[in-house]
């Protein structure tokens, strides 16, 4: 019965994958058909780039669809079969007017029952198949009814079978998407409303990351439109976001960009190691106000009158007249640069028209006469003009028509000077060094990376700046120019950016520069063709038909061969600060800092958000253990609150022993703890287990437990967890017992063992886990439990702890020791 079932399963899943392989066929023709085209236009340059990203797509989806395309079916009771997949497939031209189409893709309306139907509440389905597919074979089948008389039945599990065969599956270091075991709690959250801010407040193993990924695909299903503006996805570190990255190209989307807010400052890599304290200092909301103040005292602080030597003579700027200046442009331009600008244009007219005053006042040699011969207008001969350039006077400035030999020395009718000289007073006085060295020093105009290196080098500043700041506090912050950045400065860089606004480009941009090539390569082609014409005419003969520069010139030329912009939507948005997002996702959320959180609400004006974490495994000094105090400063009361209460991954066995250590160090815990221990829903049989050593042997130890754990599995993955600032002594130490092990800042998640900080470990599970040192976890970060509590849940199988001396409070408290009763 079940072979007879499972082929004529596969005789209907051969038909959808010929049906992919036909439109996948199709869509690569269409793809090669637009590369070959040549816009004429503009509207047709957009045309053809709309029309390479959609076929792109397209094949990018079908090709994705190709592992795992169908996993199931709904038999309903009105006798209509329905079959669930990654992609919807319809049955093509001539296939017949059936409504059903091949392929119902998961997200659709009409697909959800697989999800959500029990055996209470059926949904109109009277049996759900799961289907389990192995490339394109079918190799099992799991069914449910659902039509018998069950109103008081428990709702459970959906598809428990297919569910706990997913979640006892070995590990492969990648995350896999969960489309064909997807429960009732998460698939609302999934397919709730797209506007506002949602936050899902799940523990351990509760399937939050499954659940945000899916979601975006979701709503890039349900809402097309934000396929425009993409969707922005920011996990707490790099080796997360490449656990994760499989998963939306798996479910055939790719307008998503993935990013940590390390990342989030184009041009910047964020590799700066720092205090934990230090990085808390820069992650309060306070430092929103120090980075503003810091940019005012930029803008024309006050410094008295100020002489500027010009010529043989000096040039005075009243601090007065400078800073009604500065006051004047501050409120009308809204960034810093722009103002600048501005403010420095004003002052160069302000010193311009002293500088005119003089050219037009009697001038008088060193014994008092007049060099004018006593004209009595005060006009210039041309004698006069020999003295000042002798004198030292610019001769540029000299040479305009000032009182020279001529009729305006004559007519002495009206100002000597007119615009177009001011123009000219005013770009030698821009030229000038020793004028721009007092415009710079005035009102500088600034780049994020130079008002904070600045800030952060000058205790002067510092103290300006940030006077709400304890003296401790500026000291954590003053730091030497240079040395790069880390994660913490990215926000306060892009606060800067926000208020100074761009800085003065220093030449051509690449386009433009590109764009002046391709020109110039047009203009050559014509040259030629127009040279080869010429010299295929005798002497005196005239052309009688049209030529190439008849017909089109160099700009139309370069246009109509000019290539289309391929890059993707990430790829755009990865380069562009300024792009705004539809909606965004924030994975980890409880380790964003309030500065961090400015920066996400910028990426997206209208609060499309979905958050999720737990703020019992806040382990950052700058994150929070509370949802409505980083919320609320940005969208008050318009967000909205949902919990997953269903530990899938972690086997109860760990889940009590982590529950148990996060309880007895949770002495001083913030009050304001929203967190609540998932349930699991399986056991191992397989208790942790917790081995003593000395200070001294414990790297030996370690490397010897990691070497015999890894020998027990037979295929997953095993990670070592321990403290971040041991992670490359300890890793070391491993990897020469087990010479596959990966570690340090780019680890291999794929290895059969990888050695984690506790803060790389953030998001990631493994079919086993050995901790060491705990009690270096703990004393590691004021946050040291939840850190503790992270590294204890990302087992789904097996777990060891390695401790040097007598065991950890939290520790002893969760898991019994060898000689212990449990």
């Amino acid at each position: 019965m079940v072979n007879s079932e499972i082929a004529r399963e596969q005789a209907y899943v051969g038909r959808l994958y010929r049906r992919v392989d036909e439109l996948r066929d199709e869509a690569e023709r269409r793809l090669a058909t637009v590369l070959r085209e040549h816009g004429e236009t503009e509207q047709s340059l957009v045309e053809r780039e709309a029309a390479f990203a959609g076929y792109a797509m397209r094949v990018a989806r079908l090709e994705a669809a190709e592992h795992g395309l169908c996993f199931g079916r709904l038999d309903m009771r009105d006798g209509r079969r329905r079959y669930i997949g990654r992609i919807g497939i319809s049955a093509g031209p001539g296939a017949g007017d059936d409504d059903e189409p091949l392929l119902l893709d998961w997200r659709a309306p009409a697909a959800r029952p697989f999800y959500v139907a029990t055996a209470a509440a059926p949904e109109g389905v009277r049996r759900r198949r799961h289907i389990a597919l192995r490339g394109r074979r079918v190799v099992a089948i799991d069914d449910e009814i659902l039509d018998r008389d069950a109103v008081d039945a428990e709702e459970g599990l959906v598809g428990e079978a297919a569910l706990l065969a997913a979640v006892n599956a070995a590990r492969t270091g990648r995350m896999r998407d969960i489309v064909e075991t997807i429960q009732a709690e998460q698939d609302e959250i999934i397919r709730a409303d797209a506007g506002g801010v949602l936050v899902v407040q799940g523990g351990p193993g509760t399937g939050k990351t499954a659940v945000a990924l899916h979601r975006a695909a979701y709503l890039l299903y349900t809402h097309p439109h934000l396929a425009a503006r993409g969707v922005l996805v920011v996990g707490p570190n790099s080796a997360f976001l490449r656990y994760i990255a499989q998963v939306l190209p798996g479910l055939g989307e790719t307008s998503v960009l993935l990013t940590t807010v390390g990342a989030m400052f184009p041009g910047v890599v964020a590799d700066r190691g720092e205090p934990p304290e230090t990085a808390e200092i820069k992650g309060r909301a306070v430092m929103a106000e120090v980075i503003a103040a810091a940019v005012r005292d930029r803008q024309a602080p006050p410094r008295g009158d100020i002489e500027i030597p010009y010529g043989e003579g000096v040039l005075r700027l009243a601090e007065r007249d400078y800073l009604r200046l500065a006051e004047r442009v501050r409120a009308r331009h809204a960034t810093h640069n722009d103002a600048g600008r501005v403010f420095q244009r004003a002052v160069v007219d302000l010193l311009a028209r002293q500088v005119a005053e003089r050219l037009e006042s009697v001038v008088l040699d060193e014994n008092g006469e007049p060099l004018d011969g006593g004209d009595p207008g005060g006009v210039l001969t041309e004698a006069d003009r020999r003295a000042l350039v002798a004198a030292g006077y610019p001769t540029a400035l000299l040479d305009l028509e000032v009182g020279l030999s001529g009729d305006r020395a004559t007519e002495n009718q009206g100002p000597l000077l007119d615009e177009t000289d001011l123009a000219e007073i005013r770009r030698e006085l821009a030229a000038d060094p020793g004028v721009r060295a007092v415009l710079r020093d005035l009102w500088p105009i600034l780049t994020p990376q130079r008002l904070l290196s600045d800030l952060y080098a000058d205790p002067g500043r510092l103290a300006a700046a940030a006077p709400m700041l304890t003296e401790r506090e500026r000291g954590l912050l003053r730091r030497e120019p240079g040395g790069g950045w880390s994660t913490a400065d990215v926000p306060l860089l892009d606060e800067a950016a926000e208020l100074l606004g761009e800085a003065r480009r220093t030449g051509r941009t690449r386009e433009e520069i590109e764009r002046a090539k391709e020109i110039a390569y047009a203009q050559g082609v014509l040259d030629v063709l127009v040279g080869s014409r010429s010299s295929d005419l005798n002497e005196g003969e005239e052309a009688e038909i049209l030529i190439a520069t008849d017909v089109i010139d160099a700009h139309r030329l370069a246009d109509r061969h000019r290539m289309a912009d391929l890059r993707t939507l990430a790829e755009r948005a990865a380069g562009d600060r300024t792009w705004t997002f539809g909606h965004v996702v924030v994975d980890e959320a409880q380790e964003l800092s309030q500065m961090a959180w400015r920066m996400l609400m910028r990426r997206c004006p209208t609060r499309s958000m979905t958050i999720v974490g737990d703020v019992a495994q806040t382990g950052d000094a700058a994150g929070t253990t509370s949802w409505a105090r980083v919320l609320e400063p940005h969208v008050g009361d318009r967000w909205r609150l949902a919990r997953l209460t269903v530990n899938y991954r972690t086997p109860a066995e760990i889940m009590t022993a982590a529950t148990r250590a996060l309880a007895a160090s949770a002495t001083g815990a913030d009050p304001d703890l929203e967190a609540e221990a998932p349930r699991s829903v399986r056991r191992t049989g397989v208790p942790p287990w917790r081995i003593s050593t000395t200070p001294e042997e414990l790297p030996r130890m370690l490397a010897s437990c990691a070497a015999f754990e890894l020998a027990t599995l037979e295929e997953g993955r095993l990670a070592v967890i321990v403290p971040d600032a041991r992670r490359d002594e300890l890793g070391k130490a491993v990897a020469a017992a087990v010479p596959d092990a990966s570690y340090g800042d780019d680890p291999d998640l794929e290895s059969p063992l990888v050695v984690l900080g506790v803060r790389q470990a953030k998001g990631l599970e493994f079919d086993s886990v050995l901790i060491a040192d705990p009690a270096g976890i703990l004393a590691a970060n004021p946050r040291g439990r939840n850190d503790l509590y992270v590294a204890m849940t990302r087992a789904t199988q097996r777990l060891g702890v390695i401790h040097a001396g007598p065991a950890p409070e939290p520790i002893a408290a969760a898991i019994p020791g060898p000689d212990e009763e449990g």
